[in-house]
């Protein structure tokens, strides 16, 4: 059995005796890529993903988030408790999760729709991210109400992944969001819907 064991193992080690030596992969990433206008292209990219997107001033901010949820007819709206108290506007009833008192799925998923904010958000593929942060809330507050509100600032705006990358901490709990949930069947047929909100409105400020 050890002769076995033996020649098994020195066959093992001459198959491996030319493998090639271990590769430096390169991690200088090109972080500051020019894209031109980033706001602009962000613009364009989260259009492209059949979403709704408004550029809008800080100042007018509220009036258009008034705006957008008069013109769905939303009512019951859902958001974190860190969401800025100006932007829950008048005339919606605003619930509040928290973590000591986080909303149900039922009552998630009856809300007309959730208004947060964002962490980074990539013009390069027009993608936001949220990592539970300041005026985000958990993963399932933009999972389950089938409208999410995103207010995105001109300088949470990155060029590129990588860029995007340097800012996050991959240690917090991220979602990347492209555009609508929506994905395809085997014969291409659309179906919206399936892992998070039908319709996506972003409102970049700046």
């Amino acid at each position: 059995m050890a002769d076995a064991r033996a020649e098994i193992l020195s066959r093992v080690r001459a198959a491996l005796a030319d493998r090639p030596g271990p590769v430096t992969v390169p991690r200088d990433y090109d972080r500051t890529r020019d894209l031109g206008d980033v706001l602009t292209l962000l613009e364009k990219q989260i259009a492209d993903y059949r979403a709704v997107v408004r550029r809008v001033t800080e100042h007018a901010l509220v009036a258009e988030i008034e705006s957008s949820l008069a013109a769905r007819g939303a009512r019951v709206m859902v958001a974190p408790a860190d969401l800025p108290s100006w932007w829950r506007v008048g005339d919606v009833v605003w619930s509040l999760d928290t973590p000591m008192s986080p909303l149900s799925n039922g009552a998630l998923d009856r809300a007309d729709g959730v208004l947060t904010g964002c962490a980074v958000a990539i013009a390069q593929t027009g993608t936001i991210v949220l990592d539970a942060g300041v005026a985000q809330g958990r993963r399932a507050l933009t999972l389950l109400p089938d409208y999410h509100l995103c207010v995105v600032h001109a300088d949470q705006v990155a060029a590129t992944v990588p860029e995007a990358l340097a800012r996050l901490d991959g240690t917090r709990p991220l979602t990347f969001i492209s555009g609508p949930s929506a994905t395809s069947d085997i014969e291409l047929d659309r179906v919206e819907g399936v892992h998070g909100p039908r319709n996506l409105e972003v409102l970049i400020v700046g």
